[in-house]
């Protein structure tokens, strides 16, 4: 997938929007599906590295798993070997794995579900998943994937936020994706969710192409922001933000040996800056500064 449609949001901006979880009377618990799929829709693993960053954050527990035999093409999709700490040797096959973990000091419970994208059967793959939804009483479903574009690496990386629910488009001021073309089992899912009358809403982010390799810090970061403003729970991610610095540091040097590939991004930025209003809007500023104070009221004894 290379377009880059619906609404465009980078981390502190856009215009805001009415939440996505509806209130729930007190004591009662909210469930949502958050998935991701390593391949085709899931550019520089920024997709599956950030709902991984997240399930180990929250320490989600395996509750179920997809068999792999019935969907996968073992030689496309190859089983690893491993050495355990004992030196034993052990095959990894791949598989679909489905974790729980509630959102702490919230009334969140969060199903994660990470694995490849299959080779084979995709009806019946996504009619099992949600199949395993019902049963974990998912309320919500949210998609995560990762695009190559052409973006700069030095500018805040965007995410675009779609829903193909017409209801839920107005309620949060979304809009429908454009896209027409080749579709990857994120898109799928998102059609069967929607049939199941599930509310789904989809998350990609643009990684740059010209740095399309694993890890993607900066993409795994901008998505984890759109999932803590969809789920209104502050998340941990000073680690990332680190690393994402690193790594935007790490692609200036590479840049800069490049001359072509220094005038290539200076001429991807200068794109990027006329296109965008000014980020540092007043409401910006204030959404900002409404994840700080929740983020600091997090920390406190």
């Amino acid at each position: 997938m290379n377009s880059f449609e619906g609404d465009t949001t980078e981390p502190g901006a856009g215009p805001e929007r009415e939440r996505f979880l509806q209130p729930v009377a007190d004591g009662q618990r909210v469930t949502v599906m958050l998935a991701a799929f390593e391949g085709w829709n899931d550019a520089g693993e920024a997709a599956s590295d950030s709902l991984r960053y997240l399930n180990k954050l929250w320490g989600g527990k395996k509750v179920a798993s997809i068999d792999a035999d019935e969907y996968y093409d073992f030689q496309f999709t190859r089983p690893t070997v491993r050495r355990n700490a004992a030196g034993e040797r052990k095959i990894k096959w791949p598989s679909t794995r489905i974790y729980k973990a509630s959102a702490p000091d919230s009334n969140v419970d969060v199903i994660f579900v990470q694995g490849t994208e299959p080779s084979y059967k995709w009806r019946a793959y996504t009619a099992e998943l949600l199949v395993h939804a019902e049963a974990l009483n998912v309320d919500y479903v949210v998609l995560v994937g990762a695009l190559l574009a052409d973006v700069p690496h030095s500018r805040p990386i965007p995410v675009s936020t779609s829903s193909d629910d017409a209801p839920l488009r107005e309620r949060m001021n979304l809009e429908a994706s454009q896209y027409e073309g080749p579709v990857g089992i994120v898109g799928v899912l998102s059609e069967v969710a929607l049939l199941a009358g599930l509310p789904t809403v989809s998350l990609w982010a643009a990684v740059p192409h010209y740095v399309a390799q694993a890890p993607s810090p900066k993409a795994q970061l901008a998505l984890l922001h759109r999932i803590e403003e969809l789920l209104q729970v502050p998340l941990d991610t000073h680690e990332l933000a680190e690393e994402a610095d690193a790594w935007e540091r790490g692609v200036d040097e590479l840049a800069t040996e490049d001359p072509e590939i220094a005038a290539y991004v200076r001429q991807l930025e200068e794109a990027k800056d006329t296109a965008d209003l000014p980020e540092a809007t007043g409401e910006s500023i204030a959404r900002e500064f409404e994840r700080y104070l929740k983020r600091r009221g997090q920390d406190r004894p």
